[in-house]
């Protein structure tokens, strides 16, 4: 499986994940820190992926979406963006609204499937 499969892999199997510099616990850049933050304050749980572990995803995930910097976050498989988007749509209340979204919708399809 190629590197841009494997993005996709992931960006699939998650209703939200984060691409990002380090972990939610420990970010090794501010950006990475602040939107995991936004994210964990609206209470739902994310999967992350720490892109300074896979040089391969570091090096490709840029051109996966279009989308150059870092940190990247897909929501029911769509980029959202990164660190201003995720902090636009957490200070507007959009965010939590759409991560409770997305995990409503993955449990419903998780029951069915």
């Amino acid at each position: 499986m190629d590197v841009l499969e494997r993005i996709q892999q992931q960006v699939d199997s998650y209703p939200i994940v984060i691409y990002m510099k380090g972990t939610p616990q420990f970010p090794s850049c501010g950006f990475s820190q602040r939107a995991s933050q936004a994210l964990a304050e609206t209470g739902v749980e994310f999967a992350y992926v720490n892109v300074l572990e896979d040089p391969e995803i570091f090096e490709n995930l840029p051109r996966f979406a279009d989308w150059p910097t870092f940190p990247q976050l897909y929501i029911k498989g769509e980029l959202v963006g990164g660190c201003d988007i995720t902090l636009e749509l957490f200070q507007n209340g959009e965010l939590k609204t759409m991560v409770e979204d997305a995990m409503k919708g993955w449990e419903q399809s998780a029951e069915q499937g």
